[in-house]
């Protein structure tokens, strides 16, 4: 049974979505938008979204526990984005976009998958640009566009690498500085194991559940290999945020072992620390998704805890690393 089964009902769920500006042809319903609505004023010194003080105070809990739809038209397509090992919730991605950006603003995803990043970018009157390895997740994506009556944002396809290598003319979606990236990396070797628990159950198998076949794929590659991977790939996307912009990505642990305490956030934030010196890490939140199902993993002999939570790591690009090397 799940937390969402047992009753648990997420307090958020009874805000008033945001109206928009201009009448839309997909109205965003209550659960779309997670931030309460105030009608109190925005203070003239942000700059950094278009938030009240209180929807500002709102947004800092450190903990985000969440049970967004899976069927219906609030799920936002989810009967078709199901197919990704791992979509996140447009709605969840609209959370964080709404906090770090201006309606207006722009916002990169280099491992855009089914689209997660883009739909929250098309609920919130923000340009998204995607990039992905896989044909199939882009055509999944714009089958959801289709479906949801949303416009879809620019999707490229490529190895992030060689994408965010490349030089952009004027025309090229790439080309502006953005103001967030916002992404979801596959975890190296997590979905390429064995599958238990919620995967096993829905599906019968064991069988891995690997993002793609391609040797390029992150979620294929040994730990060592994944972390040098996402920080090359990380270090061009910022690259492409203006000063001040932030980056944010989702992490999660995997069981600890008696040689390694798979600590993944952990090892991303020191990883970072010491190979990006423009970014500055400013926190985290917790994500907690109480629509996955308990199982009695270890029973009766151990403990070993079901993982329902996911790390949402927050960093801010310096306007000059040499700057901060010199504090």
């Amino acid at each position: 049974m799940s937390n969402a089964e047992r009753g648990t009902r997420n307090a958020e769920d009874t805000v008033e979505g945001k109206p928009s500006p201009q009448p839309s042809p997909h109205p965003i319903p209550r659960s779309a938008l997670r931030l309460p609505r105030s009608e109190g004023r925005r203070d003239p010194r942000n700059r950094l979204n278009d938030l009240t003080g209180s929807e500002w105070l709102y947004f800092l809990s450190s903990v985000l526990t969440t049970a967004y739809p899976v069927n219906g038209s609030e799920s936002y397509g989810h009967n078709l984005r199901r197919a990704h090992p791992s979509p996140k919730p447009p709605q969840l991605m609209a959370t964080l976009i709404e906090f770090f950006t201006q309606r207006g603003g722009r916002v990169l995803d280099p491992f855009a998958g089914v689209g997660g990043t883009l739909l929250g970018c098309a609920l919130t009157e923000r340009d998204g640009v995607g990039i992905d390895l896989a044909t199939g997740y882009r055509d999944i994506y714009h089958a959801v566009c289709t479906q949801e009556n949303l416009a879809p944002q620019p999707f490229l396809i490529g190895d992030a690498r060689a994408v965010l290598s490349g030089a952009a003319d004027d025309a090229d979606p790439l080309a502006a500085p953005f103001d967030l990236v916002l992404t979801d990396p596959p975890y190296g070797e997590m979905l390429s194991r064995p599958q238990e628990g919620e995967k096993r159950k829905r599906t019968g198998r064991a069988d891995p559940t690997p993002f793609t076949d391609d040797a390029a794929d992150l979620g294929n590659l040994t730990r060592a290999a994944f972390l040098a991977a996402l920080v090359e790939i990380i270090g061009l996307a910022a690259a492409r945020l203006r000063p001040g912009g932030h980056l944010i990505l989702f992490a999660k642990d995997l069981q600890p072992t008696a040689e390694h305490h798979n600590l993944l956030h952990a090892d991303i934030v020191a990883r970072f620390a010491a190979a990006l010196p423009a970014l500055r890490f400013r926190g985290l939140k917790l994500w907690v998704d109480q629509t996955i199902n308990l199982y009695p993993f270890g029973y009766p002999y151990s403990f070993v805890a079901n993982q329902i939570h996911q790390y949402i790591l927050i960093w801010q690009k310096h306007a000059d690393p040499e700057e901060r090397r010199s504090r």
